[in-house]
């Protein structure tokens, strides 16, 4: 039997309800599909660690993590923690520290699950959105001087190198290939960042050579905006930099939806690391411990995971599961229902145990 290494990182506000519930519906996989097992590994890293001891990752934490074949991330912040001390605390560290350069965001519109978008339905919006997610914006590089004078400055910049470039359009190119569109849209801000977008645009262009079965465009990030709006179905595998495709994928999820039905993997390709898989809707602590909060974008993104750990049958069937219960209306409020946490993560694990498996 298969053994696979989980590290469950539940951490913020909504983030040990949907965890949990990823984790009830990961353990009814494993009974039904029988041919692996999870061992997971539970750790209580998060705000209130961070305010007991004043650190997110106990010494040794990320050595620990190495020894596991993938991570389940729930959510981090907390309303009394500044939120760039919780993300540099807790997520970045393992995304960085593993170069988990690859951040994968699937978006689609769900069976049951309306869209803001006019006359769209499953099917009108089938997109994978790929973000560079080690460079840019994000780099932490920069800072600030003559801090609470008239001439406090501070500085961003955005680092973006061409073998980070390279390689996420790669991925990007080999992603797109192996979707039915073969239909890649690289979107940059080359008229107004004239030198790391311009070099992303002639990186695109060169890799684009080796890929002559894939189509290809180019974007802004701002008209891209508007065609994601507008013309959805124009679009299929997007690759961006951390921060616009950031913004373009909670766009995306809007679109689908919800926040709660959408899923990202942080990935390293070249699986030196564990990568790391967590629902996108951040800790929601408007509605934390109100027992409402989608479990869906969980059960997603644990389909991702096991994809990602070679369990494609299982995968399908947790997709399929979901699939069944949004379209037979047993949705949270979020997307229109009036069903709990619970109450869906019920009907979706009845739904598995309920599941045949292809010979």
């Amino acid at each position: 039997m298969r053994v696979h290494k989980i590290a469950s990182i539940p951490a913020d506000g909504i983030g040990p309800e949907v965890i949990s519930a990823g984790l009830e519906a990961l353990d009814a996989l494993a009974l039904r599909d029988g041919g692996f097992r999870l061992e997971v590994m539970h750790l209580d890293w998060g705000s209130e660690r961070y305010k007991k001891t004043g650190i997110y990752i106990p010494e040794g934490g990320l050595d620990l993590l190495k020894t596991m074949d993938a991570i389940y991330f729930g959510a981090v912040g907390a309303v009394d923690v500044p939120d760039h001390i919780s993300l540099w605390g807790l997520r970045l560290p393992i995304a960085q520290g593993f170069d988990l350069y690859a951040n994968v965001r699937p978006t689609r519109i769900l069976p049951g699950v309306e869209s803001p978008l006019r006359d769209a339905g499953p099917g009108d919006l089938d997109w994978l959105i790929v973000r560079e997610n080690s460079e840019g914006e994000y780099a932490g590089h920069g800072g600030r001087a003559h801090r609470g004078l008239p001439e406090e400055v501070a500085t961003e910049v955005a680092i973006f190198t061409r073998v980070g470039v390279e390689r996420i359009m790669r991925f990007a190119f080999d992603c797109a290939r192996a979707r039915p569109r073969k239909l890649l849209t690289v979107v940059t801000k080359s008229n107004a960042q004239r030198f790391g977008m311009v070099m992303w645009d002639e990186i695109a262009a060169e890799v684009a050579k080796d890929y002559p079965d894939v189509t290809w465009d180019k974007e802004l990030v701002d008209a891209m905006t508007m065609r994601m709006v507008r013309k959805p179905r124009s679009i299929d595998t997007v690759v961006a930099t951390n921060l616009h495709a950031d913004i373009l994928s909670d766009l995306a999820a809007a679109l689908a939806g919800s926040l709660g039905v959408a899923p990202t993997g942080n990935v390293d390709p070249q699986r030196r690391f564990p990568s790391m898989f967590e629902p996108i809707h951040g800790s929601a602590f408007d509605i934390t411990g109100k027992g409402i909060a989608n479990p869906v974008a969980s059960f997603w993104t644990a389909a991702l995971m096991l994809e990602h750990l070679g369990e494609r049958r299982a995968a399908a069937a947790l997709m399929t599961a979901v699939e069944q219960v949004c379209a037979a209306g047993i949705l949270t409020p979020d997307v229109g229902g009036k069903a709990s946490t619970k109450e869906v993560t019920k009907a979706v694990v009845d739904a598995i145990r309920g599941y045949n498996f292809p010979v």
